[in-house]
């Protein structure tokens, strides 16, 4: 046998094996479920509201690998640039992964990937939205749109330069955090929409998550949103409404510029299934307005959540530890304490006195809040849940009263004047009597 005919024999072989493996794997179009296929008919925007853990990253991918035999440029858009490559393209559901075999290169440094057949994919953050004013593209996948830092900008920066072939498209994946860009893309006459729930992709994922989120999530408002996908409305009698938050909401804002800044906790004394959860809120103002950098919540015991406080406190380089006095002030007094003097930490903790019911301190932060004085830098779900069904539907509230805590103080000029007395790395008077 010569050279040539070994050569023959080499790619014969090759070619089989190339057929044989796509054989026994199947196409994508024939395991998914109708909901996770791109639905025939004139659109321009294509939504996939569905529920955590419902196949979103999976729909989105093996669109975009569609997408590459027609479209030679192709934008992915993720809340940050490691969000894009870390779970739209290197994710277990992610590009790469899922057809490696038919990518020429991979460059994750700067985010492009190119396909054998040439076509090229760019990967953008929704932190940067002026790194969309350039380039155009011929399709584009936009994954958890609203919770982008500009998600208004970001996208509008992408619709202008989606301009390329005969029908250039868009798919957005997201479970349905109800914010004004999101509302706007649906109520658009140019977009249609699929939904789905965790549940439909139940055989996929591990039993213990879904018996975690069936325990503390099912039958809740966050439950309907983060498993189910409905886009939640405000609640008729709350304190707060959801575009409160959401049109003053701000990005990257940095704590070094704040005038001061609090880390406020509810805490709970215990951390069994029934217990309610320890809420810490940090927080900071900056020439009248109040900036919202955490709002944390867990069923965790009393060393624990007071080491994330002082964590908080550190990183934040925060004024002081705010606690109620009237329930398990001095348990949160002396809990932080113990922890800061096994961590080599001190923070100043002011215990405060609560004179008012729980609403009636709400009501004036959702004042203030109603005014667009109160910025969340960032998103936190679970919290603004919270928030935005108080008091007629929430049983859990302690990310609430952290945060009501944490703003009360920063807005208490009494509070702002008293120095706090120190010796020897050890708080002597640290009660702050305010009237809330």
């Amino acid at each position: 046998m010569n050279s040539s005919d070994a050569l023959t024999l080499l790619l014969a072989e090759r070619e089989r094996r190339r057929r044989a493996k796509e054989r026994s794997t199947p196409k994508w179009r024939d395991i998914a479920r109708p909901n996770q296929i791109a639905p025939d008919g004139d659109w321009q925007t294509w939504v996939i509201l569905a529920g955590r853990g419902f196949g979103k990253t999976r729909a989105g991918a093996e669109w975009v690998f569609e997408q590459h035999l027609s479209c030679p440029r192709i934008a992915i858009i993720a809340p940050t640039f490691a969000d894009a490559r870390d779970t739209c393209i290197e994710g277990e559901s992610g590009l790469y992964t899922l057809h490696h075999e038919h990518i020429e290169t991979w460059n994750r440094s700067i985010g492009e990937l190119t396909f054998k057949n040439g076509a090229q994919v760019k990967l953008f953050s929704g932190e940067k939205p002026a790194r969309l004013r350039g380039p155009q593209h011929y399709a584009a996948w936009f994954d958890e749109l609203p919770q982008c830092a500009y998600p208004q900008e970001t996208l509008d920066m992408l619709l202008l330069g989606l301009r390329l072939g005969n029908q250039p498209r868009l798919c957005v994946t997201t479970t349905p955090l109800p914010t004004k860009t999101l509302r706007t893309i649906l109520n658009d006459p140019a977009t249609v929409v699929t939904r789905g729930s965790t549940y439909e992709n139940r055989a996929n994922l591990a039993a213990s998550f879904f018996n975690e989120i069936v325990t503390r999530y099912e039958n809740t408002r966050l439950g309907r949103q983060e498993i189910h996908a409905e886009l939640l409305e405000d609640v008729a009698g709350a304190l707060w409404r959801r575009p409160w938050i959401d049109d003053h909401r701000r990005p990257a804002t940095d704590p070094n510029d704040m005038e001061r800044i609090v880390v406020a906790i509810d805490p709970a004394a215990t951390a069994h299934q029934t217990s309610d959860e320890t809420g810490i809120c940090v927080a900071g103002i900056r020439k009248g307005e109040y900036y919202v950098f955490e709002l944390w919540g867990n069923k965790v015991l009393p060393e624990e959540w007071a080491t994330q406080a002082l964590d908080f406190y550190t990183r934040y380089k925060a004024d002081c530890l705010i606690g109620e006095a009237n329930n398990g002030g001095e348990m949160v007094r002396s809990v932080v304490e113990l922890v800061a003097q096994r961590l080599r930490k001190f923070a100043p903790i002011q215990l405060v006195h609560t004179y008012r019911g729980k609403t009636n301190r709400a009501e004036p932060v959702s004042v203030l809040y109603q005014q667009g004085l109160v910025h969340h830098v960032g998103t936190f779900i679970e919290g603004e849940e919270q928030i935005t069904s108080f008091p007629v539907a929430n049983a859990n509230d302690d990310r609430l009263d952290a945060l009501v805590y944490a703003i009360s103080e920063l807005s208490s000029r009494s509070s702002t004047s008293q120095a706090i007395e120190t010796k020897g790395g050890r708080v002597v008077d640290n009660y702050l009597k305010a009237r809330w």
